[in-house]
């Protein structure tokens, strides 16, 4: 019997919130690899949306994509709006995909997120940020990623491991013989 606890639900939502909007006022604009910058609101759509997905995860990365673009001095909208489209695209199940595993999480938002950060990137290249495709791609697109992906990475392993907790699979665990399988298990035939 899975028993849902929406309060812890709704603190976790929030704490995740929280984090990634205080790092990204904080310390996002200090720390860079060339011109590209982590971006947390990316982060938080991806992880929402592969933990909640549906009309709240696109919610999410819409809200999250506003607030990014109030941070910033690029077009307002333009995040919002690639953030909506990366949380329907992850979201697009409705479920947790956290529980697949780690490395089909990280497949999914590093596909999404290379995508949204150079459409991104070469949006603003079209306005008049960058001079070249080499500076676009290069210098801004790729270590805009590889930051935002870095980001990633703990709170794509916080979310399996509170994933592995509510489901009883954690570390020391103890899972009965009929759930494990054993030799005189007779469905299978």
């Amino acid at each position: 019997m899975e028993v849902k606890n929406t309060n812890k639900s709704r603190r976790s939502t929030t704490a995740l919130a929280i984090l990634c909007l205080v790092l990204q006022v904080a310390i996002a604009p200090n720390i860079g690899l060339e011109h590209g910058r982590a971006n947390l609101a990316l982060v938080f759509s991806g992880v929402y949306a592969l933990w909640k997905g549906g009309r709240r995860g696109v919610l999410a990365g819409f809200f999250a994509g506003v607030l990014y673009d109030l941070l910033t001095t690029g077009p307002f909208g333009l995040m919002a709006g690639l953030c909506t489209l990366v949380a329907y695209g992850l979201g697009i199940e409705a479920r947790n995909r956290f529980v697949d595993g780690m490395v089909s999480s990280i497949t999914s938002f590093g596909t999404a997120s290379l995508l949204a950060l150079l459409a991104y990137h070469l949006t603003m290249a079209l306005l008049g940020e960058s001079v070249s495709v080499v500076d676009m791609f290069v210098l801004r697109t790729l270590p805009s990623f590889a930051m935002t992906f870095l980001a990633f990475l703990p709170f794509a392993y916080w979310r399996v491991r509170q994933g592995a907790k509510g489901r009883g699979l954690g570390a020391g665990s103890k899972v009965s013989p009929a759930k494990r399988g054993s030799h005189y298990d007779v469905r299978n035939l």
